[in-house]
């Protein structure tokens, strides 16, 4: 039996194999999270002093809070006592920074409420970890851009409901992966992680007792975003929840555009489908025949546990009063997860990208399984076009339902020559789009 670990001990990942190796503990887990939270207490000790509301010395109190050494098991029982880790972390910081110069703990979370320091904080944390997803995000674009690029003149069975449909081209499947990763990178790039300081009820007032001033909350709050790298709202959104939703949002659209594309996968590494196949596939503990496309199965179901936590999210918008009783708690690990999940689904989709092996010729003869019926769209058009609709419906019930294979019973030669044409628009609409994007952000 290995070591069981005990009340304390940390998750480390058995049930989270994307997570290994994809940073997500180092940016959204509980080290990142307290470390943010002291940041966020930090920045606010100083915009004390750079409002010029506070004496010139805590801006080197400010600077040694990131020193602070803090007892987690003291921070986990006063969390439990209190309903939220900042409680006792302010209490931990007053000290430290009384032993520091007596009296400079008067002006830790000076002003602030607990929700003040929380909200930031994780917004702190998402502020990073969305520059890493989006990043991610974009590194993928570029090798979706080139496969569609170079598979553009692939034919393969395009596919609705489970069923051979008509002809398409794996460039053009592959462009419609890039333009769902387009679509989330323009997303993540809309938000802009506020900072939230409003005092208890969420209007100030605290500041302007403590200072004497109506311009200090407005003040306080544009100094705490400077420092942080945050937005500046302009406004309380202590209990107007929008800045949480818009960027769950955001997070849910990159994992679904990241879940589609691994669905999509799965289907084509069918052992009977072998289109394509993971580098690297994992196998079985029973079959040892078996090379199972395992980051794929893993982001497929990252990307299906975004929607319970964005329902959280939605739900807790919901709430009573100017600070929510349980609501605002129930934010916490949901937003964290999202963050966690859309950091591992795009380091995991880089890599099965990296290592993924395309048959470009069993997906030609995937085309031809059906003995042309997979050209029925093309011969009934082309038919209505040039005898009406009802000899064409009868023509071509009577090709599908005969003796005779379809390509043999129609009376016109079955070509390619329009999906290769049409899958050529769809390819190079999509790699402009992506060109535009990136042309735009290199001139801003």
């Amino acid at each position: 039996m290995p070591d069981a670990p005990g009340d304390d001990a940390s998750d480390w990942g058995l049930l989270e194999p994307l997570a290994f190796g994809s940073g997500s503990c180092a940016l959204t887990g509980d080290d990142a999270v307290l470390a943010a939270l002291i940041a966020v207490e930090a920045a606010l000790t100083g915009a004390w002093a750079d409002a010029g509301l506070a004496p010139a010395w805590l801006e080197e109190i400010a600077s040694s809070l990131s020193g602070a050494r803090v007892d987690r098991d003291a921070l986990r029982r006063g969390a439990r006592a209190g309903g939220n880790p900042v409680i006792p972390l302010v209490a931990a910081l007053r000290d430290y920074t009384d032993r520091e110069r007596p009296g400079a703990g008067d002006w830790i979370h000076r002003g602030a409420t607990s929700q003040d320091i929380l909200d930031s904080a994780l917004m702190l944390v998402a502020s990073r970890a969305i520059v890493v997803v989006a990043d991610r995000l974009d590194n993928l674009g570029a090798r979706l851009a080139d496969l569609a690029d170079e598979h553009r003149g692939s034919l393969m069975p395009g596919r609705t409901l489970t069923q051979h449909a008509a002809p398409i081209t794996f460039g053009a499947k592959v462009a419609g992966w890039l333009d769902g990763v387009e679509s989330a990178i323009a997303a993540l790039g809309r938000i802009e992680p506020p900072v939230q300081l409003a005092g208890s009820v969420g209007i100030g007032s605290s500041f302007v007792d403590l200072t004497g001033s109506p311009d200090a909350p407005a003040a306080l709050r544009a100094g705490l975003a400077a420092r942080l790298g945050l937005a500046d709202p302009g406004r309380s959104w202590q209990a107007e929840r929008s800045p949480v939703t818009r960027l769950a949002s955001a997070l849910a659209t990159a994992l679904g555009a990241l879940g589609r594309i691994a669905a999509d996968l799965l289907v084509l590494a069918r052992t009977e489908v072998a289109e394509v196949a993971e580098g690297g596939a994992g196998s079985s503990s029973a079959m040892p025949q078996k090379r199972n496309p395992a980051t794929a199965v893993l982001i497929v179901a990252a990307a299906g546990r975004s929607p319970g936590l964005l329902s959280t999210l939605f739900s807790a918008m919901a709430s009573a009063d100017e600070r929510a009783a349980g609501e605002w708690h129930s934010e916490w690990q949901a937003l964290r997860q999202l963050l966690a999940l859309a950091v591992e689904a795009s380091e995991a989709s880089a890599a099965l990208f990296a290592g993924l092996v395309v048959d470009a010729d069993r997906m030609r003869a995937n085309v031809d399984l059906t003995a042309g019926l997979i050209y029925s769209e093309e011969v009934f058009s082309r038919l209505t076009r040039d005898r009406g609709r009802a000899e064409a419906t009868a023509m071509v019930a009577s090709a599908i339902d005969g003796p005779t294979p379809f390509a043999e019973a129609v009376p016109m030669e079955l070509s390619t020559a329009t999906t290769l044409v049409a899958a050529a628009t769809v390819v190079d609409a999509a790699l402009a789009r992506r060109a535009a994007r990136l042309r735009k952000r290199d001139a801003s």
